[in-house]
């Protein structure tokens, strides 16, 4: 079925790398491409200390991405929610910083954009804030999930505000690589990485579309829309 006809049980608004080598690349890692639905091979990466699919496992569902607002539960319409997308894409400018890098999150692998996000970061807090009246309220079971995490008083605010924790003041952004991995594990698979990646990573790295998500009934994420930042 064809995503543009599929019901959707969230939706999220997504940073996603525009066709091309990169974005080929980073679905193949992960095996989903969230921009034709569709499972794919992973690539052979020599060096790797377990297979590509167990490494990827976690962020597989979601496509490869950079959060701007997270998954959240319609209140309203699909229709609705994709016109005031529409309008903020329209007004907000595009962010664009020197580059990306591979980096070491805690117990995962990413890639971080380098020099100043500020603007970057000023345009989530504006999609985070400027969608939310299409966002239905994070239900008790959420909030407990979420709790776990041992959240600061920042964070548990924002939890309560906004349906998330790492939003506004809390958020920076990143694009997932990698599930969790023990600490001799993160070496070997950034070495591995590294030079497969190098020649792929734009310079500049510039975030010019907001790219609505839609998650299907099978919990995998597809990119539905990307919508140009004009402002």
């Amino acid at each position: 079925m064809a995503a543009d006809m599929q019901e959707f049980t969230r939706f999220a608004i997504y940073y996603a790398p525009e066709p091309g080598a990169l974005a080929d690349f980073t679905a193949a890692w992960l095996g989903w491409d969230a921009a034709t639905g569709t499972d794919c091979p992973h690539p052979e990466v020599p060096g790797l200390p377990r297979p590509v699919a167990e490494i990827t496992a976690t962020p597989r569902k979601y496509g490869f991405h950079g959060t701007l607002k997270p998954p959240f539960r319609l209140t309203g319409s699909r229709a609705a929610l994709e016109r005031d997308l529409a309008a903020l894409a329209a007004r907000l400018a595009p962010a664009e910083m020197p580059g990306l890098a591979l980096s070491r999150l805690g117990s995962f692998l990413a890639l971080t954009p380098q020099g100043d996000t500020a603007p970057l970061s000023r345009l989530a807090a504006e999609v985070v804030r400027g969608l939310d009246a299409h966002r239905a309220p994070a239900s008790e079971a959420e909030l407990e999930r979420r709790r776990k995490a041992r959240l600061s008083p920042a964070q548990e605010e924002n939890l309560l505000r906004w349906g998330y924790p790492y939003v506004v003041d809390a958020f920076r952004f990143h694009l997932t690589l990698s599930g969790r991995l023990a600490p001799n594990e993160l070496e070997s698979v950034a070495q591995a990485l590294a030079p497969v990646l190098a020649p792929l990573l734009p310079t500049p790295f510039r975030v010019a579309e907001l790219c609505l998500f839609g998650e299907d009934d099978a919990g995998r994420f597809h990119l539905l829309h990307r919508y140009a930042l004009a402002g």
